[in-house]
């Protein structure tokens, strides 16, 4: 099965001006009358060429600072880098500051975690470095109760802690806290697989140090300890339409996802928990579009292979993935 390796590419981050804005309502601008009204939906197909410039969607979205700050505005990105950029040139602040965006909440809430998907409507709000903080762990059983996300910028930070486990009782660990190093040895630019492997690697028994950085907040006491809450509920996204964020290739409009679509997304993303203990829609969105149209588990590895690269799935792995998309398909999830 040709699932492995094959080399990552970088994303180029181009530069768009943004400003800052008194608070109003969201503010979206189509192309114009001459584009065709579905030409970005046609072009997020698999095979078809990305639509020449001046008939991409031209989309403003507005963000603030988590913990406050004024209105922003921002456009012209095509994925989470650009975005990250775009959101830094509006506050004057430098990209690596942003942990994680959240989606019209400015509470800690992985719920409302910015994917892979934005509604054209959603308000944006990023959520920047706070406090460091240095914790010794006594490793006590082989699972830790973590289940580790990353922004797509090399940020890895905690979306779950699983209760009762050996980091729930490490009461100044936080769901939010980014891992910043692991043992001394700095893992910023690990994507989040990396950090989970790392970490089910350690050897029980033994005491090891994390370095982490909790988001800031405005008022310490608005942001309880959180468990993250149940995983993956609700709709990817609040808005009719979606702006997607690609790694590669431009970011399209598309229709929310079906209900075959948004069932299928929370098994994969289940699914990857559980054998990689790490959780992405962004990624589970993306395996799921690669199966929609393939006939056989053969099929859907090849895809898989060419459209992530950067991970060496296990057959396993790729068969329970396939009958989770013919399960949504069949309408049995």
């Amino acid at each position: 099965m040709p699932l492995g390796l094959r080399g990552k590419k970088k994303n180029k981050t181009k530069e768009v001006s943004s400003k800052l804005v008194d608070s109003e309502e969201v503010e979206n601008r189509t192309a114009g009358s001459g584009a065709p009204k579905d030409a970005a939906n046609a072009n997020g197909a698999a095979g078809l060429p990305p639509p020449p410039p001046n008939m991409r969607p031209k989309l403003v979205f507005h963000t603030q600072l988590a913990h406050g700050s004024p209105t922003g505005r921002i456009e012209g990105f095509t994925n989470v880098k650009e975005l990250y950029a775009k959101i830094a040139e509006a506050f004057q602040i430098p990209p690596e500051e942003i942990l994680f965006c959240t989606l019209n909440t400015h509470k800690i809430d992985m719920d409302k975690l910015l994917g892979g998907q934005i509604g054209l409507e959603d308000f944006i709000f990023a959520h920047i470095k706070g406090s460091k903080k240095e914790v010794e762990v006594m490793k006590s059983d082989d699972a830790l109760g973590l289940t580790i996300t990353d922004n797509g910028a090399g940020v890895a930070f905690i979306k779950r802690i699983k209760e009762d486990s050996v980091i729930d009782k490490v009461k100044v660990i936080n769901v939010g806290d980014h891992i910043e190093s692991i043992n001394g040895k700095n893992i910023v630019g690990s994507r989040h697989y990396e950090v989970a492997k790392m970490l089910k690697e350690l050897e029980k028994g033994k005491m090891f140090t994390l370095k982490l950085i909790e988001p800031l907040k405005a008022f310490e006491m608005i942001e309880p300890r959180s468990k993250g809450g149940k995983p993956t509920e609700g709709k990817i996204s609040t808005g009719r339409e979606t702006l997607r964020l690609r790694s590669k290739g431009p970011a399209t409009v598309e229709e929310m996802p079906t209900a075959f679509e948004e069932k299928a997304i929370k098994k994969v993303d289940d699914l990857l928990e559980s054998y990689m203990g790490i959780r992405d829609i962004e990624l589970a969105a993306t395996m799921v579009e690669a199966g929609r149209d393939k006939n056989n588990p053969d099929e859907f590895a090849v895809a898989l292979d060419e459209a992530l690269g950067d991970f060496a799935f296990p057959d396993e792995f790729v068969f329970d993935v396939w009958g989770a998309i013919g399960d949504a398909k069949q309408g049995r999830l």
